[in-house]
């Protein structure tokens, strides 16, 4: 037994192969207390954030594991030392990109959960996510880029010597990117809307931020058509921001005129009546009645309600419409319009004879 043991190890073909196999059940272990111990432990805490990691670190760790074997039997087959390197700079290349992409996951799992639990006076919150997520995914390229660049032995020193050079030409070819870049950055740190805002921007395009990124912005409409925007675009133009001041709520302005001569505390009160039984319309603040101006054909009045989704917004100013106009036509008020009369001084027949 102990003259086949040696013997094996004296064969470096058999090792190499015995140390695959040794790769291939290591492999299988990890992933095996991953998912039979690790998984079921972290299932029985409150919070699904330790799932998540786990998760995202499953894969890594198997392919991790198999490389690592493959390596160590590189080293011992014989073959020559310049093939050797090359297959050596490969697994670390497959290992980068997988720890690299399994990065991506993490970083945007801790982020997304640190967002949530910071307070108002944090740096971190779900308005500041998008920025952060561009500079941690900034950060895992410019990483892996370096450790793939070590893996095959390539030296940095002139690429960092000529990194200006370069840069003045990718400047001058992607100044668009750059500037949509740039912009993102501002924006992110400017903040002025977050995700799930309602924006109207200078052409009256209106709708739901839905994403932030380091080139453009998403908004959805109300037809559910999302639209790409460039952020440079952005950055350039006057925003209304729907959502925004101290309360995420929004008010909803319906106008409507009353005839002259109509009983104005009966106005009031008719027009507040048709607010009530809207089941978008919040309670508080409470809906109001303003009387605007006298206007050129009635009594110009305002009713303002407030809603919590942008999204409805549509539908309320329609049902608060169609309730007015109901409610004036049960109260016996009078909606003017405009009216021209028409003064015949003589036919033209008559004029003839």
């Amino acid at each position: 037994m102990l003259e086949k043991i040696r013997a094996l190890t004296e064969n470096s073909w058999a090792l190499g192969a015995s140390i695959l196999v040794v790769g291939l059940l290591g492999a299988k272990l990890v992933a095996w207390v991953v998912e039979r111990w690790l998984l079921v432990l972290t299932r029985k805490t409150a919070t699904d954030l330790d799932d998540r990691l786990v998760g995202a670190l499953h894969r890594p760790l198997v392919v991790s594991t198999v490389l690592l074997a493959c390596g160590a039997a590189a080293t011992i087959v014989p073959i020559p030392d310049r093939a050797e390197a090359v297959v050596l700079a490969i697994l670390k290349t497959a290992a980068i990109v997988v720890w690299a992409s399994a990065s991506f996951g993490l970083a945007g799992t801790l982020l997304d959960a640190l967002s949530r639990r910071g307070s108002g006076k944090s740096i971190l919150q779900p308005r500041t996510l998008p920025f952060f997520d561009m500079v941690g995914k900034a950060v895992i390229v410019s990483a892996a880029l370096y450790f793939g660049f070590l893996a095959w032995d390539i030296d940095l020193t002139a690429w960092l010597a000529s990194a200006g050079i370069v840069g003045i030409a990718v400047g001058f070819a992607a100044k668009d990117t750059l500037s949509n870049l740039f912009s993102g950055i501002f924006i992110v740190a400017d903040a002025p809307y977050k995700l799930g805002d309602y924006i109207v921007l200078d052409d009256g395009l209106r709708g739901r931020v839905t994403s932030i990124g380091i080139r453009s912005t998403r908004i959805l409409t109300r037809d559910d058509v999302e639209i790409t925007i460039p952020n440079s675009v952005i950055a350039s133009s006057k925003i209304v921001n729907e959502a925004g001041g101290p309360s995420v709520h929004h008010r909803v302005g319906v106008f409507v005129d009353a005839a002259y001569g109509a009983d104005l505390d009966r106005v009031h009160e008719v027009l507040l009546s048709a607010t009530h039984g809207v089941a978008q319309v919040l309670s508080s603040p409470a809906p109001q009645v303003r009387f605007l101006e006298f206007g050129a054909s009635g009594l110009s009045h305002a009713v303002y309600v407030w809603i919590a989704d942008g999204h409805e917004r549509e539908l309320v100013v329609h049902l608060l419409n169609s309730r007015i106009y109901k409610a004036f036509a049960e109260a016996g008020l009078e909606i003017p319009f405009s009216k021209h009369d028409i003064y015949i001084k003589e036919q033209p027949g008559r004029a003839a004879a």
